[in-house]
């Protein structure tokens, strides 16, 4: 045996640097109308916990989030988790083992596991997938990472998702160094315009829930400029509003604006979570761009994070390489831009529990019908 799992109250996860993998992001998603599941895991030391200095049991925590995808099925999804990455030849083994000894624990209706893995992608660690401008290319073909997964599995049943839900690409800030040596590592450009919102007047503030109706026509300005998914206005709320006191792993919530005067120009959500802080939904107004207002809000919450004694800071998502053809490209030169590293992370896999109506649901998603959650 391999795995074990024993339920647990999900008020009672312990804490994560990941917020998706928190019992804060249990009770958001639980007012969202989504079913948590928490569990207790125990790993043998047979499968090469890559940081574990020494081989000995895993013992950890996992977050599953229960929604109905139809009114008969559900599918389990697992964000950003599991946290502990085996080594890499038993990745797909791990992944096996502790999907069947979770099966009992799901509802008969769960059709598949969806892992949101947060470890490092395996291609991203090999130079031949760098050009020579070192942009990393991607992994290979579908049917070549399912090979390299399913080695060492019994049952060869890991699957690539046809798309990822929470991004696969970031950048993280290593906030082990003082303000000076930050500024020193950001790209020239990044460091003026920081430098230059702050001459010009712009002031990061924190605000209340109250404000969330100033945040949200930000938000609605931004999803259309960049044509991305709108979230209602509840959505973020329950993010906001959602008390964390009582939770073993709560998470300290900001919504900080970038102000000029009496006009908001940037929002952003900043959540702290044991030693991340975390750039996790963001917007900006098509008025003063000029002003640099995003720049000053992200220094800001660099540097909130830093003093609530983090360690690291996510910018969540980006494309990932310089390729001016993504759509992500400017992300990726507005983040890139404040130093840090790239990090290509596992993306979407499942494992299906019932392979005949699996199979129909993954002929919704490739032809963009399935459902969507985070």
């Amino acid at each position: 045996m391999y795995c074990e799992v024993e339920p647990k109250d999900f008020q009672t996860i312990h804490k994560s640097n990941i917020v998706q993998q928190t019992a804060f992001w249990a009770r958001v998603k639980k007012q969202q109308g989504i079913i948590p599941y928490a569990f207790k895991y125990k790993a043998d030391d047979d499968l090469s916990f890559r940081l574990q200095t020494t081989p000995k049991p895993v013992y950890d925590d996992i977050l599953i989030l229960l929604q109905y995808i139809n009114r008969k099925h559900t599918i389990a999804y697992v964000p950003y988790g599991p946290k502990d990455e085996p080594s890499s030849e038993n990745h797909g083994k791990f992944i096996e083992e502790l999907s069947e000894v979770l099966r009992p624990h799901l509802p008969k209706d769960c059709i598949a596991i969806r892992y949101d893995l947060p470890w490092e992608n395996l291609w991203s660690k090999e130079d031949d997938y760098f050009d020579e401008q070192n942009n990393w290319l991607g992994p290979p073909a579908v049917q070549n990472q399912e090979m390299r997964i399913n080695f060492n599995t019994n049952n060869w049943n890991l699957f690539k998702t046809p798309t990822d839900i929470l991004p696969s690409n970031t950048i993280f800030l290593d906030l082990n160094q003082n303000s000076e040596q930050l500024l020193a590592n950001m790209k020239p450009k990044t460091r003026y315009n920081i430098r230059l919102a702050k001459r010009k007047g712009v002031v990061v503030n924190s605000y209340s829930t109250d404000y969330i109706d100033e945040w949200y026509k930000l938000y609605k300005e931004t999803s259309q400029r960049n044509g991305i998914t709108l979230h209602g206005k509840d959505y973020f709320q329950s993010v906001l509003n959602t008390h964390t006191k009582d939770l073993n792993s709560p998470a300290n919530v900001k919504l900080l604006m970038a102000d000029y005067g009496n006009e908001h120009l940037a929002a952003m959500f900043l959540i702290l979570s044991k030693n991340r802080g975390t750039y996790l939904y963001g917007a900006s107004s098509d008025e003063k761009r000029n002003l640099m207002a995003t720049y000053a809000i992200q220094w800001e919450a660099i540097k909130q994070s830093q003093q609530a004694g983090c360690n690291e800071y996510d910018l969540f998502g980006s494309a990932p390489n310089s390729n001016p053809g993504h759509p992500m490209h400017g992300l990726y030169r507005f983040k890139s831009g404040f130093g840090g590293y790239m990090f290509h992370r596992m993306g979407c896999w499942d494992y299906p529990l019932d392979i005949e109506k699996y199979g129909i649901l993954r002929a919704q998603e490739v032809n963009n019908q399935a459902y969507h959650t985070n």
